[in-house]
């Protein structure tokens, strides 16, 4: 069985025998609010920790999802992810296991751009990344959305589709571009569009997967008032 996610196939193993039409719910969450998402600065791959604020919506969307019994949890190794993670997961005895197909799109040496002067100026190296998705070309060591796509796509083919029977609730800490390929890829949406999905801070969009296909239950759901940084 196939699932297509733009473009990017995953060769999905269906569940084993017995197992099939057991729903696993997977909540991918973005992180919480770091310094540089306040001042609108691309962080890619810069391990930019968490901010008083941003570690204030970790806890209101601990708060909202308490009732949820995760089984496991996974996570990006950049800092801003990961404690965002350990902060939802709280006292829950579960093991969290972090993953480098997990972190940002890579920005290479566009990292730190400023979002504003790089929409305004057609002339700006990052200035489609915004405004023509479809036609961004990444910087010197940088990341393409296709690439993106692939690594998590890997990702979800090795270590989530097999746990399918076994556990209910997932929970996936990551990143905004990250989410955005996933989560449009499912709703069929062109990287044209690619910013059309809202992503606050702490955003958490519900998966379910059934029968080794994945679908959208919830897009971009938050657990606490006034969203800030939903669209780059």
């Amino acid at each position: 069985m196939r699932k297509e996610i733009i473009g990017l196939c995953f060769e999905i193993q269906v569940c084993r025998d017995g197992q099939r039409g057991v729903d696993m719910n997977i909540y991918l969450m973005r992180h919480g609010e770091t310094d540089w998402n306040r001042a609108r600065r691309l962080q890619g791959q810069s391990d930019i920790p968490l901010n008083e604020y941003g570690i204030k919506l970790a806890e209101k969307t601990a708060e909202g999802l308490e009732e949820v019994e995760f089984d496991a949890a996974f996570s990006s190794p950049l800092c801003r992810a990961r404690r965002t993670a350990e902060i939802v997961i709280g006292t829950r005895n579960i093991a969290m296991e972090t993953d480098d197909r997990l972190k940002e799109i890579n920005f290479g040496a566009g990292e730190g751009t400023y979002f504003d002067p790089a929409k305004q100026d057609p002339a700006h190296p990052m200035h489609n990344f915004f405004c023509r998705p479809e036609c961004f070309v990444p910087m010197e060591g940088g990341e393409s959305f296709d690439q993106v796509r692939k690594r998590v796509g890997e990702f979800l083919r090795e270590r989530i589709f097999p746990l399918e029977g076994d556990y209910s609730n997932i929970l996936i800490a990551a990143h905004g571009a990250l989410i955005r390929s996933v989560v449009n890829g499912l709703a069929g949406i062109p990287d044209r569009e690619f910013w059309q999905l809202g992503l606050p801070n702490c955003a958490v969009s519900i998966l379910s997967l059934k029968g080794g296909e994945l679908t959208i239950l919830e897009k971009s759901r938050i657990y606490y008032d006034a969203p800030v940084n939903a669209r780059p």
